[in-house]
């Protein structure tokens, strides 16, 4: 009993010798800042204290740290730690410099934005505004209304087409619809905005501007991304579920209706709210397809209407005799934009919580 307890001790320590502290990685991590913004403070020595330059300092700092910390490591405890927490090093590293400019632009957004997000901002337009007040009403009216006929024409034909190329699809047509939503999803915007374009100029007159040509322009946008992801959650469905169904003798269409798409709901939910992010804030197929307009129009299928994005684009393209009052308005718009995405999210992580299916007893 006693050799084996030896032998158990003496195993514990050779694990938990030679092992930097805790603290060591963010000591090290300070240090390869305060060192580095030293260098930058003496090379700034006898110029504006407002030109240091942080983001400098941050970066160098944090690749000193990197390469610190792999040393001391490789000392202090062994060549596999060192790999280990360079590794992870890298790893947090790359996460941060990711989510830095997201921040940044988050705060200023919001810093921006919030000296014009009041009530007057949701609940005027721009008719007869020239300088100071005015809103952004029609606009938010417009991107609900256009991103809301687009999503209502492209996640039937993109989800019956997922559907067919999962549960039908077989041979050369499959293979053609595959190949022509591939190259779709690459199309630029302006090409979907010309697109629609002329099809509402064949039908009607040169130089028609409306709600629902907006939305067509969008779902040209919208289709191929909703077809991909659908597909790629429903063949994530088991097989097993669908022959257990055929087995009792349900039929085919039935069997996707009832079983095939509630378990694949909340992909599918996601996938569709996606497809709404990546085209509500499109502004050029809108230029040409939907208009501009600085009163209100919530008629879809009469007269010009204005989205967000093209409100925040002729703010700052345009500004007027009053710059500083349109630049406002500008972030304003840019702030509620970013906010609808935001709640468009929360509400689709809602529904696929709800209509998901539930595994438990």
């Amino acid at each position: 009993m006693t050799a084996t307890t030896t032998a158990t001790t003496a195993h514990v320590n050779s694990l938990t010798t030679g092992q930097l502290p805790k603290w060591a990685p963010w000591a090290i991590l300070l240090g390869s800042w305060v060192l580095v913004g030293g260098v930058f403070a003496l090379m700034n020595t006898g110029g504006d204290p407002g030109d240091f330059n942080v983001g400098g300092t941050m970066f160098l700092g944090t690749v000193l740290f990197v390469v610190l910390l792999t040393v001391f490591s490789t000392v202090a405890e062994n060549r596999r730690k060192a790999m280990d927490r360079l590794v992870t090093a890298l790893v947090v590293s790359a996460f941060v410099v990711v989510l830095i400019p997201l921040a940044s632009l988050l705060y200023t957004v919001l810093i921006n934005g919030l000296t014009r997000f009041d009530a007057e901002f949701f609940s005027s337009s721009m008719r007869n505004v020239i300088g100071e007040g005015g809103g952004a009403v029609h606009a938010v009216w417009g991107t609900l209304l256009i991103t809301l006929g687009a999503t209502v024409i492209s996640v039937p034909i993109g989800l019956m087409t997922s559907i067919y190329l999962v549960e039908y699809g077989r041979g050369r047509l499959a293979k053609a619809i595959t190949f022509l939503v591939d190259v779709m999803t690459g199309i630029p915007s302006i090409v979907a905005g010309l697109f629609a374009s002329a099809v509402f100029v064949a039908f009607f007159e040169p130089g028609i501007r409306m709600g629902i040509a907006g939305s067509v322009a969008l779902s040209v946008l919208m289709i191929p991304v909703v077809v991909r992801s659908s597909e790629e959650m429903l063949r994530l469905v088991p097989n097993e579920l669908r022959e257990a169904s055929y087995a009792l003798g349900v039929p085919k269409w039935l069997t996707i209706m009832k079983v095939v798409l509630p378990t694949s709901i909340a992909g599918i939910t996601t996938g569709v709210t996606l497809a709404i992010s990546r085209v509500i804030g499109e502004t050029a197929p809108l230029l040409l397809t939907a208009g501009i307009t600085q009163g209100l129009n919530t008629n879809l299928f009469s007269g010009q209407m204005t989205t967000l994005p093209v409100f925040v684009y002729t703010q700052y393209r345009s500004p007027g005799m009053y710059p500083d009052e349109a630049i406002a308005r500008a972030w304003a718009g840019a702030l509620t934009l970013i906010l609808i995405v935001m709640v468009l999210n929360l509400v689709a992580r809602l529904v696929a919580k709800i209509f998901a299916p539930k595994l438990g007893r």
